[in-house]
């Protein structure tokens, strides 16, 4: 466990953000909760969090720390909420509305579970209430009310929109969120029952998103496989021993080796071993950013290993696309020309 802060958060209109996009960053929604049960902590914008504090204005306490795995739940806490999230870059940071970053998470552009606890939330206005981040690696899974106590917790919990709910004169308060958050059009269902897998292609290349929606199951696979094996390559670690049988199994659609059977026995693996960990000397040829490429791999095979083609694709896609950093329009135009089927269109940037 890694303690990245502790200390107090300065809190304005009842609200701070975790926020991963690229500067200059925008002010993260609260439609960012939209289509969620929990109201505490938005994760429906691609790369961001909008989390939502007992108090208007003042100062709180905030602790925020990294695991290795989920870490277990302490009575202490009255309310708790929990949703995924996915880092857009390696720089991930927490800010308070309207001040400059108060630390910044150097999490792997990969998927995270985000735990918010919080203690408090009815004590009212002034140097109140207690809270709580914690993230750890795990994979998409929808968000949920752990543990509900206070009223407040409880009025932000049904002050969700919910799907169909009426605005006048337009759509649905949700309906306007997903759209935004999925860059201003709404993919097939198929694609947003993916969830965030498929977010984090928005901001790199949304056509390329509709591309492999389009494409056929057998194209998803072969795209899912092909990509994986780009961001071990990328990473130099398509030879070592016990990476590459799991790279021959997914050539040949049989289920991971061990120890990418378990996504925490892998993980355990992969920090352990001196030619993967992030400290580990960079594999010739493997320039600025070799840790980071390393650590991305892991996702993409595991990624390309979901039952689901379309899921598998646009998983494993992304991974590599983080783990190729800024040459990442250059791995989405490989791709076109090796799955034509996607599109000759020129990736943005490329």
């Amino acid at each position: 466990m890694r303690t990245v802060y502790r200390g107090e958060l300065p809190v304005a209109h009842g609200r701070f953000h975790v926020d991963s996009r690229r500067e200059p960053r925008e002010p993260v929604p609260w439609e960012a909760c939209a289509g969620q049960t929990d109201g505490l902590c938005g994760a429906a914008a691609p790369g961001c969090l909008f989390l939502c504090t007992g108090v208007r204005g003042g100062t709180v306490a905030l602790t925020v720390e990294v695991h290795g795995a989920a870490p277990p739940l302490d009575d202490h806490w009255e309310d708790v909420v929990e949703a995924s999230f996915r880092p857009l870059t390696s720089s991930t940071a927490v800010l308070p509305c309207g001040h400059g970053a108060l630390c910044e998470l150097a999490l792997p552009p990969a998927d995270h579970r985000v735990r918010y606890c919080g203690r408090g939330l009815d004590d009212g206005a002034g140097p109140v209430g207690q809270y709580l981040l914690q993230f750890w690696p795990a994979p998409p899974a929808a968000d949920r009310v752990v543990r509900q106590t206070s009223r407040g917790a409880a009025h932000r919990h049904r002050g969700v929109p919910a799907p169909g709910s009426p605005v006048t004169g337009g759509p649905s308060e949700r309906e306007r969120a997903e759209t935004r958050s999925w860059g201003g059009r709404l993919p097939s269902r198929r694609v947003r029952a993916a969830g965030d897998v498929a977010r984090g292609l928005v901001p790199l290349d949304r056509d390329l998103l509709d591309a492999v929606d389009a494409a056929c199951p057998v194209t998803q696979r072969g795209l899912a496989r092909w990509a994986a094996r780009r961001a071990f390559t990328t990473a130099g670690l398509e030879g070592v021993d016990w990476v590459a049988p799991a790279l021959a199994a997914l050539d040949r659609g049989e289920p991971l080796p061990a120890p990418f059977d378990d996504s925490q026995t892998a993980w355990d693996r992969f920090f352990t071993d001196d030619r993967t960990a992030l400290t580990a000397p960079d594999p010739p040829g493997v320039g600025h950013g070799a840790p980071l490429c390393r650590a991305l791999a892991l996702p993409a095979l595991r990624a390309a290993a979901d039952p689901d083609p379309l899921r598998a694709a646009l998983g494993a896609l992304f991974a590599a696309a983080v783990a190729h950093g800024t040459d990442y329009p250059a791995l989405f135009a490989e791709a076109r020309r090796c799955f034509p089927g996607l599109g000759g269109g020129a990736s943005p940037g490329a």
